[in-house]
């Protein structure tokens, strides 16, 4: 008996391959849902792994979607990092709250949100991985300048419209970074443990001489 070979398929049968980038319709279909869920896993693939160690496939699997969804959504991973910290420090919604009051308490309200945020065992993570990855990553560096400077110190200053609102911004943010470095990261003692408000009583009169007086 002779055996017949299985047909070749043309290539209107063959699948159409899928363009990279673009998400399926369904992957499409799951909109908003998806896009929050890439940006959950990718904070935490990016606090837990720090940014060399994170791939754009990684937080797809995480997220349980495919990657060429989140690079639909995001771009790249330099995107797709800087898209989850913005969603921790939200600073547009912050600096009503800074800015608001005496300005003699500006230094004691930046500096207990500052705290506050790093409390949070929510936003925490992705600041870790901030502080983690700018030492060794220009592209997270890129993202603490963007935000910690740009985004908050550097508006807050230029509201007050104090002499030298860039050197200022960045020696009250080398205050801030430096307290979370020993207190988040490196855990020294007696820091690591101290009461939050003991820490704003005694950083709040520093960042006050930084940012506001002229």
């Amino acid at each position: 008996m002779t055996e017949h070979p299985e047909p070749i398929p043309t290539t209107d049968d063959a699948p159409a391959p899928r363009r990279r980038g673009r998400p399926s319709r369904k992957a499409a279909s799951e909109g908003p849902d998806a896009r929050t869920r890439i940006l959950e896993a990718a904070r935490t693939e990016f606090a837990e792994r720090g940014y060399d160690k994170t791939s754009i496939r990684g937080i797809a699997k995480a997220a349980g979607v495919d990657a060429a969804l989140v690079h639909h959504y995001f771009g790249t991973k330099d995107e797709v990092f800087a898209a989850a910290v913005e969603v921790t420090f939200e600073p547009a919604l912050v600096l009503p709250a800074v800015l608001g009051g005496e300005p003699d308490g500006l230094g004691e309200r930046l500096a207990r949100f500052f705290l506050s945020v790093w409390e949070d065992p929510g936003t925490r993570m992705p600041l870790l991985a901030i502080l983690r990855s700018a030492v060794t990553h220009e592209a997270a560096a890129n993202v603490l300048r963007d935000f910690v400077l740009r985004r908050l110190l550097e508006r807050i200053a230029a509201e007050l419209d104090v002499p030298d609102p860039t050197l200022r911004a960045e020696l009250a943010a080398s205050h801030m970074l430096g307290i979370a470095m020993l207190r988040y990261v490196v855990r020294a003692e007696p820091l690591a443990s101290a009461d939050p408000e003991e820490i704003v009583a005694m950083v709040a009169p520093t960042l006050q001489r930084y940012l506001g007086e002229v």
